[in-house]
Formats: structure tokens, sequence, C-alpha cells
């Protein structure tokens, strides 16, 4: 089992404390630290306000020298694929090819209106996903001394000669989840290496991973070629008071969370917990971080839980 800090910064958090989460993180052998792509918080007043992604982990990637760099996800309405592509390859080769790339349609509606991106329909924003996935594989993957083009109905792209590349190569791991039925699978199955279920059940966990597996044999791949995750809050201390502590940090309740996440409760709670999940498919977990000052609260996860794992 491999674990993986995730924060969500428009929530409420500097670049410091972003860089303190990360080295912390690095230190206590998690394999990679990812943050959200949003620019508006959910819930809150968000101070002091959102940091962008791409950046941030430009900056992280000269900070840290080990832990692997992330989005969990980059929003597909936020950037134009050509300058998207050149971001990652940057931060890529900065970090010493330590990124994986997520990259989803997008979702939340208010964010574009307080930053002026448009918004358009889903079906649109999921076209819109797969021609920069064809587009960002394409300037990737194209060799040195020759062009990428590309005509689709939303982009297109003349006689690129898709600069920089990323030290990974063709490109860093693509990362997709969701929870889309058809369209979703066969996506993922063309483009993706992992496949991600964020905050949900077993039950949902187990029925879409099976449609992916479905659609990763059905293009031809191996099943070994994918691998599959799941995000979850975590909430875990060393006794019940300490578990309840750590909810009321982050405005939840023990009851709700523990209906809701396997990672809440004392360290060996947490591994039973997670039994049917690791028996489902899921090789990696997320644990989304809410109070970014708990460094302890890591400390304690990757002692008590991840060692038990290795």
């Amino acid at each position: 089992m491999d674990f993986r800090v995730f924060v969500e910064p428009q929530q409420g958090a500097s670049y410091s404390d972003q860089l303190a989460v990360a080295q912390a993180a690095e230190s206590l052998g998690y394999s990679a630290f990812f943050r959200s792509d949003h620019y508006l918080a959910m819930s809150g007043d968000g101070l002091p306000g959102p940091t962008d992604s791409w950046v941030t982990l430009g900056a992280l990637a000269r900070e840290t020298s080990t832990i692997r760099l992330g989005t969990m996800v980059t929003s597909a309405t936020f950037r134009h694929p050509g300058v998207l592509a050149i971001s990652v390859a940057q931060v890529d080769e900065m970090s010493g090819g330590r990124v994986d790339f997520g990259i989803g349609a997008g979702w939340f509606e208010k964010e574009h209106a307080a930053y002026a991106i448009p918004f358009p329909p889903l079906g649109e924003r999921f076209d819109r996903l797969g021609e920069q996935l064809d587009i960002l594989t394409g300037l990737w993957g194209a060799r040195d001394g020759e062009t990428f083009s590309y005509s689709g109905a939303h982009y297109s792209v003349v006689d690129s000669p898709g600069l920089p590349k990323p030290a990974q190569r063709p490109h860093p791991p693509i990362i997709m989840g969701g929870k889309g039925p058809k369209r979703t699978p066969a996506l993922a199955a063309r483009f993706a290496d992992e496949f991600n279920i964020p905050f949900d059940t077993l039950e949902v966990i187990t029925a879409q991973f099976a449609r992916v597996a479905d659609a990763v044999a059905a293009a031809g791949r191996t099943p070994e070629s994918m691998t599959y995750s799941a995000c979850f809050v975590v909430a875990a201390g060393r006794d019940d008071a300490e578990v309840a502590r750590r909810g009321d940090a982050i405005g939840r309740e023990v009851d709700e969370l523990r209906a809701n996440t396997p990672l809440v409760g004392t360290p060996n709670e947490i591994v039973d917990r997670l039994g049917p999940f690791i028996e489902a498919g899921v090789s990696r977990v997320y644990l989304q971080v809410l109070d970014l000052a708990d460094l302890d609260h890591l400390e304690l996860f990757a002692d008590g839980v991840s060692s038990q794992f290795r």
C-alpha cells in the first residue's frame, strides 16, 4: 500500500503552509505530496486566498528532493492545453522527474464565475478534456526535431515543436478519475496510468474499478498497467479523545467521519478498516489533510499505519 498526502489549499493556506506539509511528508516517507487545483474556498473565507497549483508545485520542486508532486486534479477548464503542457513539463524538469499529472474536466462553477473562467456545459467540458489529453500527450511525445499538429472541435495545434519536454518520457504518469459509467472508463483506458475515486463508498469504488478494468482490457492493456487509488479524509489518533479533537479541528463529527472514511480512528483500527478497500483493488491511498498546521498527525499516521504496510 502506497500512502500520499493531499491538501486543499483553497480552503486557506499559504505557500509556506504547503511547504511545511510537503517537507514533513517527505521526511516521514510518504511517496507524494498532492494539492487540489481550485481558486475558491468551498466553505469559510479562504484566507489568505488561493495559490496556483503549478506555480506552487514549481516552487516545491526546488525545495524538496525525493517526494513526488502532483495535482488531484488539474482542471482542464483553467488552462489552454499548450500552456499546460509547458507548465507541467517545466515542473517535471525542475523536480528531476517527480511529477504525477492528475487532470479532470472541472466541476466547481462558482470559482469559474469568480475568476472570469469560462464554464461550458458538462458534455463540452468532457470533450475538451479528451482533446487536451490528445494534445498534451502529442506535444510531449513528439520527437526532437519534429512538429506536432492537431485539429479538434475546440483546440487546434499547428506545427508545434512540442517543447519543452518533460524529464519523464514520454510524459509524467497521468491520473484520471470520476464515476461516469462509459466515457470516463474509456478515456482513462486510453490515457491514464492511475485511476482514482475520491471520497466515496466501497460499493461505488468496487463498481467503477470494474468498469475501468473492463475498458483497460478492451483497449488491449494488461491489468497491471493501471494503478487504482482512492482519496479519503484522515482523522487518526492514539485514542478516542485524540480522534475527536482532530475531527473538531476540521469541523467534522467522529460518527460522521466513521461513516464516510476508513482513515478515522486509532492506527490499528484504520488498518482494519482499509482491508475491504484493499480487497477491492485500492493500492494507493491519498490522505486528505485538512488541518495543515497539525504535522504531528502526519507523523502518527506514518508511524502507526503506513509502517504496518511496509
